[in-house]
């Protein structure tokens, strides 16, 4: 036991920062019913925020901390309030897009400011509090600790007490109600907003001596209270934070027994993720409320928009002229060809994207993942020094790879939907990213796995129209499918699973049939995309990219195809043509552009509503799925 007291010690600690995060986090979802994202790059914010007073300005630590949490806590509520008040009526997918779009945005931020180099952060609080059975506990170990107990009790107390807590406990039991007591919700909801981006600031802050000042580094640790979170179900702030000590403690036992074993090296910083996947599919939480019925006829009027369509003759004009353009590029556009080329292969991942997002309403932040397995498998089949089959065998042969680990998503889309599906494939990105890609079925030791071209392909050109041709014939793949029985079964899923169970359908097969179909063409995107790129490694198919996708593909529009094909241009092609110190910040640049859509316009990012629901609407079924209360 002694041997194991130094890795206790340094757990307590970092769990009381995942703890802290897990508390904002939890307060703002049961009082608004929207996930933040964004919490951890809040926190990341403060971090800078307080080096930058503290460090670069020589300021007291008291009143740097004081203002990095009070200050990021304060305009950081404001902004995803303000956010959260145009979601109000949205779906699921289009909130989680907004706060990941918020996490881009401010990650983005710090890094256009601070760049991208990590900092060190020395301790403010130097020496030893105390000793605990031989084991030296710092005092910045010991404050942390205190810190994270004192607003664990802290909000419990506020929240059990005080008119405002009150008020807050009211607001996730019946907003209605509150209202009708002469309580405005509005006001309420953005002192939790303001409340919980305060101890995502305090868990950024007290983080960072421990582990240095860098962005994304920062934002996926606290990331890691999601993991808090779901032990205590999404609405228990005890549990919460008991559980963000618990996972502490844990990770850094198994840091211990883990060490000098590089296979294993990924698991402990992986922990709180297999936990939140584990939880979500074993003890679904019970979803918090959001007022979408009455939005039908606004989503009824959007659907009519979305269902307009070019005459016959003007989308043959079209697709001829596109043709024909896409057979002259590689003679016009000289050296930027392999950008297209790159280009055709991402439309492949963002229409297998759509495919799920908006064909069936159902959300993945793990579809680098599923590129990755592509990717990687292809390297396998292809080349020489694997199975060396020929080149479109090994081609279909990884998307079918990706297949089963489709499939094995699935498994959490059965039981999950909207913002917890959404938690559940990005921990599995990560899980992916941090156990699965340094092993040797995948990138390896090395990092990197080849990808050779055809034999027949040798050159751009050849290589860019043997990429286009893939891509159309995933996207007529596509289309088809979207006009078949299961097409129609998708959009069925996405307007109304309670309504095709009532009619004696599974959801299940359908859902695993998305995940299925998405995945497979995901892995032939990988692909395609190792395969212009030569050689590839796991940062090629980092779990972060997964997020960029989705944000990209809602600033694209709304159409299944067109989006694809836009998504892909802005991703890959914009950046040749404008400064490299924009396309450094690509990720901030649609972080910002998909906030402010969503805030200004209150987009969606699929049409919530099709024809099929609108047949539904009078219907002996429709009635009884409102007898039961369920949002058609």
């Amino acid at each position: 036991m002694s041997d194991l007291l130094p890795f206790i010690v340094v757990g307590v600690a970092a769990g009381s920062v995942y703890g802290l995060a897990g508390l904002g986090l939890t307060l703002t979802y049961t009082t608004t019913g929207i996930f933040n994202f964004a919490h951890g790059a809040l926190a990341a914010a403060a971090a800078f925020v307080f080096f930058t007073m503290h460090v670069d300005w020589g300021w007291p630590w008291p009143v740097a901390l004081a203002l990095a949490v009070i200050g990021v806590g304060v305009i950081g509520g404001l902004l995803v309030e303000r956010l959260a008040r145009s979601l109000a009526i949205a779906d699921a997918a289009t909130a989680v897009v907004a706060t990941v779009g918020l996490l881009l945005a401010v990650q983005g931020l710090i890094q256009w400011r601070y760049g991208t180099a990590a900092r060190q952060l020395e301790p403010f609080l130097t020496g030893t509090a105390v000793h605990l059975g031989g084991v030296a506990v710092t005092r910045q170990q010991a404050a942390t600790v205190l810190v994270g107990l004192a607003a664990a009790g802290g909000v419990l107390a506020f929240l059990r007490f005080s008119r405002l807590g009150v008020q807050m406990r009211a607001v996730v039991g019946n907003p209605d109600l509150l209202a009708l007591a002469g309580t405005d919700p509005k006001p309420v909801r953005t002192a939790a907003w303001i409340i919980g981006s305060g101890f995502a600031a305090l868990s950024g802050v007290l983080i960072a001596p421990f582990l240095g000042l860098e962005a994304t580094l920062l934002t996926l640790l606290v990331v890691q209270a999601f993991g808090a979170v779901a032990i205590g179900r999404f609405r228990s702030l005890p549990l919460t934070y008991a559980g963000g000590v618990a996972l502490g403690i844990a990770a850094n036992i198994l840091t211990k027994e883990f060490a000098g074993r590089p296979a294993l090296g990924g698991l402990p910083s992986s922990l709180p993720f297999i936990v939140l996947v584990v939880a979500l599919v074993l003890w679904p939480p019970r979803t918090v409320g959001r007022a979408n019925a009455a939005s039908f006829d606004a989503q009824r009027e959007s659907s009519r928009r979305a269902d307009r369509r070019w005459p016959a003759q003007a989308r043959l004009a079209a697709i001829g002229v596109g043709a024909a353009t896409l057979v002259a590029l590689p003679y016009l556009v000289g050296p930027k060809l392999p950008s297209y080329t790159a280009a055709a292969a991402l439309v492949v991942t963002f229409v297998s994207l759509a495919l799920l997002v908006r064909g069936s309403g159902q959300i993945s932040l793990c579809h680098a993942a599923f590129g990755a397995v592509g990717a990687t498998a292809f390297s396998h089949f292809a080349s020489s020094s694997g199975l060396g089959l020929p080149w479109f065998a090994a081609l279909l042969l990884a998307g079918a790879a990706a297949v089963p680990i489709g499939a094995l998503v699935a498994i959490p889309a059965i039981r999950l939907s909207g913002v917890y599906l959404a938690l559940a494939t990005f921990g599995f990105a990560i899980l992916m990213e941090r156990v699965a890609y340094p092993t040797g079925v995948m990138f390896g030791a090395t990092g990197s796995r080849h990808a050779p071209r055809p034999s027949f392909a040798g050159g751009d050109t050849a290589l860019f129209y043997v990429t286009v041709a893939m891509a159309a014939a995933a996207c007529l793949a596509v289309v088809v499918v979207s006009r078949t029985r299961l097409g129609r079964l998708l959009r069925g899923l996405a307007e109304s699973p309670t309504a095709l169970t009532t009619n004696g359908l599974s959801t299940n097969v359908t859902r695993l049939a998305a995940f299925a179909a998405s995945a497979f063409l995901a892995g032939v995107a990988g692909a395609l995309l190792a395969v212009g790129a030569g050689n590839v490694n796991g940062r090629s198919f980092a779990s972060f990219n997964s997020l960029l996708y989705l944000v990209v593909l809602a600033v694209a529009g709304r159409r299944l195809v067109p989006s694809a094909i836009i998504a892909a241009g802005l991703l890959a092609v914009a950046p040749a043509y404008v400064p490299d110190e924009l396309v450094a910040h690509q990720a901030l640049l649609f972080g910002v552009t998909i906030v402010l859509l969503l805030a200004v316009r209150g987009m969606t990012i699929r049409p919530r509503t099709t024809r099929t629901a609108q047949r539904l609407e009078g219907s002996p079924v429709h009635a009884r799925l409102l007898e039961r209360g369920a949002t058609v």
